[in-house]
């Protein structure tokens, strides 16, 4: 892996945290990912199953997680089934992790061979109840491809008939959601690595400049700084471009005069960074494109303070649609007419700010959380207002990270990063 290594202590108390859930008499089993195919012998880079890494820190396919905390045999509690690695895989596909290299990755001591898998299964099936088995259930979840993981359950159920079934992604949806501080510092180095590519930006842009020559000085940035590149597929939209919500082609020329919306955030240690900035090509903003924006930045401010315990997601929402509306008005996007005229289902202002103002983020980008259940410190939300405007020809939008506290305003992990209108112009024309 690119990254330094992560201090065990983080999985260690995540299954410790796990477990303390689940019912008597009960396991439960995590698969990795697929390495997914292209065509001929050519695979997609591999990707690490969330939940597996989020309790046990392997980064590595075909490997298994069991945790058994009522086993008869303390050494069955913790079990970890790994692809075995020999001297032949080491020269063509690289070094895979030893029972050693597990120990110290996951903190968990017995490590098993996958050949013995089907063996030790059968084994503490037998001892147990109830198996917990791991679905995706994320609210904006829309699998069309099979994953190892459902190809597994579904294997399991067929075998095992007579066990009760209970779910681990309720109580994976609570953990996830509340980071730890090894978590959040290894968000905070994603974040400084968006940071860095973001400042490469600001002395790169010009015009006549590609939206892929931007793509692929972030690149060159996130990679040279521990990533494997961008968290989520990178928006460069220049121009009308940006009223396109998830316009990913990337494949225009910059121009004079045009704005850029840029959203795009490092990976680090499977943890995702989320920004959104917009810069003027030519390093000025117009009166209006200057105007718009700072609206935009101040709901955004504003959005943030309303970020505290106790809050809940869909109130919090509610209110930031009334500041936008203020906003739209201030700008003459909106009057009080069409205000008074709205369907409340699809309100006013949502004809220039169509999208949510916050999501979740952590090992996924719109990361697991509990939306019905009050904002709780050490959640780690996005803040992201938009105003779109294609009759003017562009669309700005502004996002950071931000860590709720106990007490006060939530932390922004993307502090350090420039926004203010008159920054971004004088770094642009420095």
């Amino acid at each position: 892996m690119k990254y330094d290594p992560i201090n065990p202590k983080l999985f260690i108390k995540n299954r410790k945290n796990f477990m303390a859930q689940m019912k008597p008499s009960s396991l439960a089993i995590f698969n990795s990912n697929d390495i997914y195919p292209v065509g001929a012998d050519s695979t997609m880079p591999f990707n690490q199953a969330r939940d597996i890494f989020y309790l046990s820190g392997v980064d590595q396919e075909e490997s298994i997680l069991v945790l058994f905390p009522d086993a008869p045999k303390e050494k069955h509690r913790e079990i970890l089934f790994l692809k075995e690695t020999n001297e032949h895989i080491a020269v063509w596909e690289g070094e895979k992790l030893t029972k050693e290299k597990a120990l110290e990755t996951t903190g968990i001591k017995t490590v098993y061979w996958l050949k013995e898998f089907d063996k030790i299964l059968f084994e503490v099936m037998t001892q147990c109840d109830t198996v917990y088995i791991n679905t995706n259930e994320h609210y904006r979840a829309n699998i069309e491809t099979e994953t190892r993981e459902a190809r597994f359950v579904k294997g399991l159920l067929e075998k095992y008939p007579a066990h009760s079934v209970a779910k681990s992604n309720p109580i994976l949806q609570r953990l996830r959601s509340v980071k730890d501080q090894i978590e959040l510092d290894i968000m905070q180095k994603a974040c400084n690595i968006t940071e860095k590519g973001f400042r490469r930006l600001l002395n790169f842009v010009k015009p006549g400049v590609w939206e892929y020559n931007i793509e692929a000085e972030l690149m060159h940035e996130f990679l040279n700084n521990r990533s494997k590149g961008f968290a989520y597929t990178p928006i460069v939209a220049s121009g009308n471009n940006a009223n396109v919500l998830h316009y990913i082609e990337n494949n225009q020329q910059c121009k004079d005069g045009d704005l850029i919306l840029l959203d795009v955030g490092a990976e680090y240690a499977n943890y995702s960074s989320d920004m959104s900035r917009t810069i003027p090509v030519g390093g000025k903003f117009t009166k209006r494109q200057k105007e718009v924006y700072n609206a935009v930045n101040k709901v955004k401010n504003d959005a943030t303070k309303l970020l505290v315990p106790g809050a809940y997601w869909e109130e919090y929402h509610v209110e930031v649609g009334k500041m936008m509306t203020s906003a739209l008005i201030d700008l003459g996007l909106l009057n009080k007419a069409d205000v008074k005229n709205e369907n409340p289902d699809w309100p006013a202002y949502k004809k220039y700010f169509m999208h949510g103002t916050s999501h979740h983020i952590g090992l996924d980008t719109h990361d697991y959380g509990l939306l019905h259940e009050p904002m709780q410190a050490n959640n780690v939300f996005t803040v992201e207002p938009g105003i779109y405007i294609p009759e003017e020809g562009f669309g700005i939008r502004l996002e950071d990270d931000l860590v709720i506290q106990e007490n006060g305003e939530p932390f922004n992990l993307m502090g350090n990063i420039p926004i203010e209108a008159d920054e971004i112009e004088e770094i642009m024309n420095s």
